[in-house]
């Protein structure tokens, strides 16, 4: 793969050099801070051989590569420096983000630089578990402590590390932010610890504790410095900034970190880990159920970066258990891969894509290939991987299992948990349990025409547009009418991962400029949200259709919204469904962008969309043909 012309093309295609405010690469991804994400041609890039898919997350423009990022990304970066220079000053692209959404922001653009040297360093200590348990390398010799700093060094000097990568994400002097991390790890200050509760600055006692493999009070530290570093700036002559910023900064900060945001930190990082604790202890199955079954949904919207933190933090005091209930997901999507290497027998490029990822999953751990390339792609796979993750997932949390090192979960990271053998059988449960499942149920409903004859095309027109179709026995239409009055959008341009990327099916989106929905169809109300925000119909040939009135609108817990139906009703297409406020929506900051999707048929169909720009309710929207 020419890696060079393909950077080219991703940075052409984001919107050009003057569109990067930043980037830096995961495992798998490309992720952009981008100044305007609308400049971005993002069916050009999903298009472009080599690239997964593109993901809106967190505030980051995602690209979805594989295992092969690394490469790209230095291709990128060669005579480039987006995002290094501290003082410069980025754009904003105007887009509202909710104080969540900016906290996994921070976190995942704060973890991203060091997973590769976190997960590297992980798989050193694994095989030095194993290198010991096969009493091939002593636990004392000088090799052995030798690798052994390597393996450690990261997780030890991580206050250091994450306070370098959080002054970037927060634009503050990176260095310093380091320098403050490092500043409660020197051995003038370690040193302190000898002498128990009798230090004091200034008069003030002063907590001491190990900040080695710290994580919460570095960020609620460099958080604070971020603010300082800015204040001082604006009220220090400029001439001067040079050394007295730094330096007053320093003065300030690492003694507060010392007497509050370091012990305050580490409470709280305390508190948090002996929550999941509690929780796992109450029902370790229920608890392995849910993060092995979902975590893949947590990836997909970037969820899972907050976990991150308290997992390092869990490692650091002897163990983690999020990670190891989680790992079982990961096998039910590798799972699932080989299920549809060894079904898809006819079709090569999906036997080839299957295989591969598959691979890249098993000895590397990394499964977005699998998540973009399969399981959203085909539907049927997504309740394999919740049962196949919650299996494994359900035996991991009730006998304990944790993982001792940060790691990608694949077949050589298995030394780092323990008790590993129960965690083999957890994985191995996963995994089986997925590609027989997948075996068994395949990845097309049974309504697929395989034996149907196909003979010369034939035309269906509908509301002025012809479209072609091949001609099978029996061909039939079902229409779905507009249930909104507005400007459509495909569903690609709806900022919400579940909808862009077609996980919950196929449809179109609709920006309403009349605040009513109307039934698309004649059926049944088959769900009603209590908030009144979204509504489920069933049509009559057993055809489910989701309406959903704004992007995040469930956090208005029903204000604005009127319902006029229930659970149960039987409607006509054209009955009024809910009535809702849009300007108080809007001006409340929701996006008002209202997905209309056909979330599950009884046949395997062909979705075809009306192509108007806007669209008034009761118009044709979608034609479904069997």
């Amino acid at each position: 793969m020419d890696y060079k012309k393909m950077s080219d093309d991703i940075v052409r295609l984001v919107g050009g050099e003057e569109n990067i405010n930043g980037l830096v690469h995961c495992a798998t991804r490309l992720r952009f801070d981008l100044k305007d994400s609308r400049k971005a041609e993002r069916e050009e890039l999903e298009k472009h051989e080599g690239i997964i898919t593109v993901v809106e997350s967190g505030g980051q423009f995602q690209v979805v590569i594989g295992s092969h990022v690394a490469y790209v990304y230095t291709e990128i970066m060669k005579n480039r420096d987006f995002g290094s220079d501290t003082h410069a000053t980025t754009e904003s692209s105007g887009k509202k983000t909710s104080v969540v959404s900016t906290i996994f922001e921070v976190i995942s653009g704060s973890f991203s630089p060091l997973i590769s040297a976190m997960a590297g360093s992980g798989m050193l200590k694994a095989l030095l578990t194993v290198l010991t348990l096969l009493g091939w390398m002593s636990a004392t010799s000088d090799t052995y402590l030798i690798l052994s700093a390597a393996g450690n060094a990261v997780f030890y000097f991580l206050p250091i590390l994450l306070g370098i990568t959080l002054g970037i994400k927060l634009k503050a002097n990176p260095y310093v932010a380091g320098v403050i991390g490092a500043a409660l790890m020197e051995p003038n200050f370690t040193g302190l610890m000898d002498k128990g509760s009798d230090v004091s600055f200034l008069g003030i006692p002063v907590v001491m504790m190990n900040y080695s493999s710290s994580v919460f009070p570095i960020f609620i530290s460099i958080s604070i410095y971020a603010f300082v570093d800015k204040l001082l700036k604006k009220i220090i002559f400029k001439d001067l900034q040079l050394f007295l910023v730094p330096m007053l900064a320093l003065m300030i900060m690492v003694p507060l970190s010392a007497i509050a945001f370091g012990p305050f930190g580490t409470t709280v990082g305390d508190w948090i880990s002996s929550g999941v604790t509690w929780l796992i202890g109450v029902s370790g199955i229920l608890s392995g159920i849910v993060l092995g079954g979902f975590m893949m949904f947590m990836v997909v919207f970037g969820l899972h970066w907050g976990f991150a933190p308290i997992s390092i933090h869990n490692i650091g005091i002897g163990g983690d258990p999020i990670e190891a209930m989680a790992a079982a997901a990961v096998f039910a999507q590798i799972g699932v891969a080989f299920g549809f290497f060894l079904k898809a027998k006819k079709d090569k490029t999906l036997r080839t894509l299957a295989g591969s990822a598959s691979i890249t999953g098993l000895l590397a751990g990394v499964t977005e290939p699998i998540i973009y390339g399969l399981v959203l792609r085909f539907k049927r796979a997504i309740p394999i991987v919740i049962i196949a993750g919650a299996a494994g997932g359900a035996i991991n949390g009730h006998f304990g299992v944790k993982m001792t090192a940060y790691v990608f979960h694949n077949i050589f990271a298995i030394p780092v948990y323990t008790p590993t053998l129960v965690y083999v059988i957890a994985i191995a449960c996963s995994f089986t349990v997925a590609t027989v499942l997948t075996l068994t149920f395949g990845y097309e409903s049974k309504g697929r025409r395989e034996n149907s004859k196909t003979v010369d095309s034939t035309k269906v027109e509908e509301s002025g547009s012809v479209i072609t179709v091949s001609k099978a026995v029996d061909i039939k239409k079902e229409t779905i009418y507009s249930p909104i009055t507005g400007k459509i959008a495909p569903l690609r341009q709806v900022n919400d991962s579940a909808f862009s990327t077609g996980a919950m099916g196929k449809g179109l989106a609709i920006e309403p400029s009349v605040g009513e929905v109307v039934a698309p169809i004649d059926g049944v109300v088959t769900s009603l949200f209590p908030t009144g925000h979204a509504i489920g119909l069933t049509t009559h040939a057993g055809t489910e259709i989701l309406i959903h009135v704004g992007i995040n609108t469930v956090a208005l817990k029903g204000k604005y919204f009127n319902p006029a139906v229930q659970e149960g009703d039987i409607v006509k297409q054209g009955d009024l469904l809910i009535q809702f406020d849009r300007e108080q929506i809007i001006e409340a900051g929701y996006e008002i962008v209202t997905p209309v999707i056909v979330t599950q048929t009884k046949n395997k169909v062909d979705t075809f969309e009306t192509n108007q720009e806007q669209i008034q309710k009761n118009e044709v929207l979608l034609t479904l043909v069997v």
